[in-house]
């Protein structure tokens, strides 16, 4: 639809049944439809309702996108022509998911609003590039770069201009070109201000210059793309939407692929996400079924021609809806089967994908937004003082204006024979008014040297010293990866010593993310604390005399565990399968060693102990896991029927097996989450587990609680049904698989519970003590119960002994105000005591202030906990809420 001319262009796609055999015909056809008649004639009709109010598709020429399939899709098994299905409609993508066009083209589609490409919906279909580029689809190649050769120097020159000195400069060199009014030549300004303006650019130009570099190499990186029935090497600019990829071990993910099929079994990848998120955890990824079929087989890869429907491009990193259509059949799509731009394939010899995402639309790039000109605090500083000496200027212009005014009029025009314009004066109506007013550019050349240009000069070599100091600083050279410090940027240095706050999470910041197994509590018993043998240290299990599986570094001084397990006791029994089941951990066995490789580090260290306390996992189909039991010295095949993944809202996952021709739900996440789902027989359990967790959060271990339900086949049939709509649900997927997920989850039993130490990273405490002395604020957020963040909050010396520590844990607005006015109120009195409450989750943690408020002890230090409902409540999305509680905290205590 172009509405500038109000006209119409539709295009069809039909499969049509000729004797001729011609499948199809692209024909472009002004506001008709097509029919075929039973006599496979083509007739056209008039019919206004096939003309579409509006183009959801966001397609440039026209084509009507539900219209676009394949002739497999056309024809019916009877031979007669289908009515093209029309498409569900995918969630659409909130405005601030998008990647934001550049601010001129902004301004551009403002005037010319259906010039503008608005994408609800990606189409494509694999191998097939003709019908993949009437969408006309971003190209796989990346700009970070601000200027280019014809943008420079405009674009540059305007935001140096932003400065109000420059702009003074510059009137001031129009003035003192104008002979009659200037009493110095213009150059003794102009050159430096040209000289001002020409290290900046020339500074500017040299980051730019890195970023050109920089998108020069990855645009040019070389590529295997599937094209004729044979792997061409390519380069990565050259990578269309619909294109299928060959990865091999250690490369770069060139675009965001739908994974087709790999070397590993079951099509399972391997992918280090650390560009897009900073995790070093190796992540896994799996193929459909279907089309882990093609292995490598390139005839069958280069006439696959899937039917991909999915979310417009977008930011959200850990989410995709789609389908793909193929053979007649349609499937569900997910974030688990695509590989996004920036991570990096490892542990696996190949893979092949279908892009779907390319260039500017990969989610990486949509995360990255664009380059921006930025101006720091003290550059802003500087334009305040500016202002001010300009506006003092301008008052004693106007004490010129007015006294020359009087001298006129005393001396009559006697000093205009003193200037080049006195005839000119003379004649006028108002001659003591005129002759003021010239005499005050006058003035203004004469008082120029208010504004030291000479400043902006200095800034601006201090700044490029300061990134050659930064770059060259040996206390900032991390030897083991041969890594220095890198000022990308000479614009921002001075930054890093105006930083107030730093925002941190615990856990791979402060702590290593190197998890392990510490304690447990089974069916209401404590394990992991033996009392002292007679030497005084407690005895270690020997794992190596009898598990040839177990870790030499694994380490468990309670023997009564492995004796409870030896002897069959059915309770740890139930506690070990759920471990060594419920999980996305993933096998790889060798002659020397079994190994694992886990999406996080806590699964890791919970099946690892499963591994040595006897109950090994061995490997897992998309159908099937096998554990070998080391006391039985079998292995065991569990039917696996489904896996309700972990995810940030549901705090917990479940797999569903077959054990013994029972369907069993074992099911493992944070305690307040699985004690809301337990059933009544868990009641009196539930409190003494409660109280393990509390002791086991005093000793800042990491807790998960295990539970199982027992379910029939009546009503596993039915859920499964109710499970297999959601998963093929466009709009609101997630939401709807978590209400399914939910009806199963129900009156469980519960097994124990699991504790895990993560270790602080060294130099912690003595990082965050020199913080302190710099009086930076720090805020540390974490997802564990309270009395382990505390724990963990003095271990790193964020809390320390002389510190009362205040607690914030109601939940809704009001109570939440009171409880800090009430803390506010508390700290001008004597401190005494540091009490600490017990219950909540998802803190944050703030230490003592080195500033003392008015009417406290010298030497006296406060901190403050805040739970994950109050933290929303004293910090809701109205920006007055949250100033009001950082400008409440900082008074009081330093983060």
């Amino acid at each position: 639809r172009n509405e500038l001319c109000d006209t119409y262009t539709y295009s069809f796609l039909f499969a049509v049944p000729l004797k001729s055999n011609v499948m199809a015909e692209v024909l472009s056809i002004p506001l008709v439809q097509l029919e075929t008649a039973g006599d496979g004639k083509i007739t056209v009709a008039k019919d206004d309702k096939a003309i579409p109010e509006e183009n959801d598709g966001g397609d440039d020429d026209g084509v009507n996108d539900d219209d676009v399939q394949s002739d497999d899709e056309a024809r019916s098994e009877d031979g007669e022509l289908e009515k093209p299905a029309v498409p569900q409609v995918i969630e659409k993508i909130p405005e601030e998911d998008r990647r934001k066009p550049h601010v001129v083209k902004r301004a551009f589609y403002k005037i010319f609003p259906c010039l503008e490409k608005v994408e609800d919906l990606r189409r494509l279909t694999a191998n097939k590039q003709f019908e993949n580029e009437q969408y006309k689809y971003a190209k796989n190649v990346v700009v970070s770069a601000k200027y280019n050769i014809l943008t420079f120097v405009p674009l540059n020159l305007f935001e140096q201009f932003t400065r109000v000195a420059n702009i003074y400069f510059l009137a001031l060199v129009i003035l003192q070109s104008i002979p009659q009014i200037s009493s110095v030549p213009f150059y003794s300004t102009l050159v430096p201000l040209l000289s001002v303006l020409l290290v900046t650019a020339v500074k500017d130009g040299y980051d730019d210059i890195r970023r050109h570099i920089s998108d020069y190499k990855i645009n040019n990186r070389q590529a295997l793309v599937l094209r004729n029935n044979r792997l061409e090497e390519t380069k990565w600019k050259e990578v269309r939407v619909g294109d299928v990829l060959k990865l091999r071990n250690n490369e770069f993910v060139t675009a965001d692929l739908l994974l087709l099929s790999s070397s590993e079994p079951n099509s399972l990848v391997f992918i280090e996400t650390a560009e897009l998120d900073g995790e070093t955890n190796l992540k896994v990824r799996q193929a459909l079924p279907v089309t882990a079929k093609l292995g490598a087989n390139e005839d069958q890869l280069s006439t696959f021609d899937g039917y991909i429907e999915c979310d417009s491009p977008n930011n959200r990193l850990h989410k995709f809806v789609g389908t793909l259509k193929w053979e007649g059949k349609i499937y569900s799509l997910d974030i688990e089967k695509i590989l996004l731009r920036g991570c990096r394939l490892r542990n696996t010899e190949w893979m092949y994908g279908v892009v779907i995402y390319a260039g500017a639309d990969t989610k990486l790039v949509q995360n990255s937004g664009r380059t921006k000109f930025k101006r720091t605090h003290l550059e802003q500083q500087m334009n305040r003082l500016v202002l001010f000496i300009l506006c003092f200027l301008i008052a004693c212009l106007i004490v010129c204006f007015i006294g020359s005014m009087i001298f006129e009029y005393v001396y009559d025009l006697s000093a205009n024979t003193f200037f080049p314009y006195a005839d000119f004066i003379q004649k006028t109506a108002y001659p003591p008014f005129l002759q003021a007013l010239l005499q005050v550019f006058s003035n203004l050349i004469v008082l120029n040297t208010f504004i030291p240009i000479s400043l902006y000069v200095s800034v601006e070599v201090i700044r490029l010293g300061l990134s050659l100091f930064i770059n060259t600083d040996i206390k900032m050279y991390y030897e083991p990866n041969n890594v220095a410090a890198i000022a990308r940027t000479t614009t921002l240095n001075e930054e890093l010593g105006q930083v107030e706050y730093i925002f941190s999470d615990k856990t791979g910041t402060l702590t290593q993310n190197i998890m392990t197994f510490q304690k447990c509590s089974i069916n209401g018993v404590k394990y992991g604390e033996n009392p002292s043998e007679g030497n005084g240290e407690k005895a270690a299990v020997d794992f190596l005399s009898w598990n040839k599986y177990a870790d030499k570094s694994f380490v468990f001084r309670d023997t009564t565990l492995t004796e409870n397990c030896r002897s069959g006791e059915q309770h740890c029994e139930d506690f070990f399968r759920l471990l060594s089941l419920c999980h996305t951990v993933v096998s790889k066995e060798d002659k020397v060693e079994l190994q694992y490789n886990a999406q996080s580090p806590d699964e890791a260290a919970l099946v690892g102990a499963t591994k040595n306390f006897g109950y090994v996992f061995k490997r897992r189909t998309p159908f099937d896991i096998t554990v070998h039991n080391m006391y039985t010295d079998i292995e065991e095949k569990y039917e696996m029927l489904d896996l309700l993944d972990f995810n940030n809202d549901r705090k917990r996952m479940s797999v569903i097996v077959r054990v013994a021709g029972q369907i069993v739900l074992y099911c493992k996440g944070a305690d307040n989450i699985i004690f809301e789902r337990l059933g009544s027989e868990s009641a009196a359990l539930k409190a003494v587990t409660l109280d393990h967790l509390s002791d086991y959060a005093q000793d800042g271990l990491r807790t998960l609680v295990c539970a199982k339900k027992e379910i029939s086949e009546k009503e596993y049939g039915a859920w499964k049904k109710e499970q297999i709509a959601a998963s093929l649900v466009q709009k609101d997927r997630d939401q709807a698989l978590d209400a399914v997920y939910e009806k199963i989850e129900k009156n469980l039993v519960l097994l124990g519970a699991t504790a895990i130490e993560d270790k602080l990273q060294d130099g912690v405490p003595e990082t965050i003590a020199k913080l302190a002395k710099a009086n930076i604020k720090i805020w540390v957020l974490t997802g564990d119960k309270q009395e382990t963040a505390v724990n963990i909050g003095y271990s790193s010396q964020l809390l320390t002994g002389n510190m009362k520590v205040f607690v914030v844990d109601k939940e809704n607005d009001k109570e939440v105000h009171n409880q800090l006015m009430d803390i506010q109120q508390m700290m001008t009195e004597p401190l005494a005591g540091t009490p600490v409450d017990n219950n909540s989750h998802d803190v944050l943690i703030q230490p003592s202030s080195v500033e003392r408020p008015e009417g406290v002890a010298e030497g006296s230090s406060f901190g403050i906990v805040i739970n994950g409902h109050s933290l929303v409540s004293a910090t809701p999305s109205s920006k007055q809420s949250l100033n009001e509680l950082m400008a409440f905290i900082p008074g009081i205590a330093r983060v």
